[in-house]
């Protein structure tokens, strides 16, 4: 007789791990609303060295191994993993500058839609029916997010964020290329990348290095906590949580992100913005429900 597996019990400690990594990578608009003078190069430059010395010695101590050794076992694959996360960060960074925190939040949220149509194409990986209508009602959501945003600098902060959500598609399709499991030093190299790139953008636009202690600190711990460790936690976690839940638990980033904004410095968002993000959210977490229901447990002989 052949009876149904029973499901395991789930850690709740790994779905409070993956939780608070949401919680700490949407403090990110709050940051760069605190801080006052620094222009997009420069907060780069330093949240990312601070985010390169955090993460070598978390690597070291975490596998015993050197980390660039790490980096180089990944090959190409990383490497491309690595520049495509730089260009993600750049591009929410400037759209955090020059649109609302609301609006780019929510622009983010369709990298999981994009990663899986990347998949497709470079890939091979198959999409199901349920995740190209997810990507139709995505595209509805951006539509009208943006609708009353198409000039001056509201509409270069869209495409930035746009731009950003491509990154991290990128950059998940090159880590499955790779066959990677260990994201870690991915993101230390993407964090040494953006040192000496953003080092050399300052250096040519004649912006100097020598910021206020306050904005290099904002900077900084923002590479340290918001990036780094918010990365650690999502790593632990997902260790226990099932793929489609992870989705559904990094749109905490998403939600709290204009939260903060308007707790503390009451930033509001427009109403398009709140009703074509709530499309878009609906759609990654139809997409991402759907994909859980299809996992059933393997009968037991």
């Amino acid at each position: 007789m052949r009876t149904a597996a029973t499901t395991p019990e789930r850690d709740l400690s790994g779905y409070l791990l993956v939780f608070m990594a949401g919680v700490l990578w949407s403090t990110v608009g709050l940051g760069i609303r605190l801080i006052e003078d620094a222009v997009v190069w420069q907060i780069l430059f330093y949240r990312s060295l601070a985010m390169s010395v955090f993460l070598y010695a978390v690597i070291q101590m975490r596998t015993g191994r050197a980390p660039l050794s790490l980096i180089r076992a990944m090959g190409w694959p990383g490497l491309i993993a690595g520049a495509a996360l730089v260009a993600a960060y750049s591009g929410a960074i400037f759209a955090l500058q020059t649109t609302s925190v609301a609006n780019a939040m929510m622009l983010f949220a369709a990298a999981p839609l994009m990663a899986a149509l990347l998949g497709r194409v470079l890939l091979g990986e198959h999409v199901r029916r349920a995740t190209w209508i997810a990507m139709l009602i995505a595209l509805c959501g951006i539509a009208v997010m943006v609708w009353d945003k198409t000039s001056g600098a509201a509409l270069k902060g869209n495409i930035a964020a746009l731009g950003s959500a491509l990154g991290f598609a990128v950059f998940t399709v090159a880590l499955r290329r790779g066959k990677s499991v260990e994201m870690m030093p991915a993101v230390l190299l993407s964090g040494l990348i953006g040192t000496v790139v953003m080092a050399a953008i300052c250096a040519t636009l004649g912006l100097s290095l020598a910021l206020s202690p306050r904005d290099a600190g904002i900077a900084s711990g923002m590479g340290v906590f918001q990036v780094g460790a918010g990365l650690i936690l999502y790593t632990l976690g997902s260790r226990t949580v099932p793929a489609a839940e992870l989705t559904l638990l990094s749109m905490a980033e998403v939600v709290l992100g204009p939260v903060w904004v308007w707790l503390f410095l009451g930033e509001t968002a427009a109403a398009s913005t709140l009703a074509g993000g709530a499309i878009l959210l609906l759609a990654i977490a139809g997409n991402a429900l759907s994909g859980a229901r299809r996992k059933v447990p393997p009968p037991i002989p």
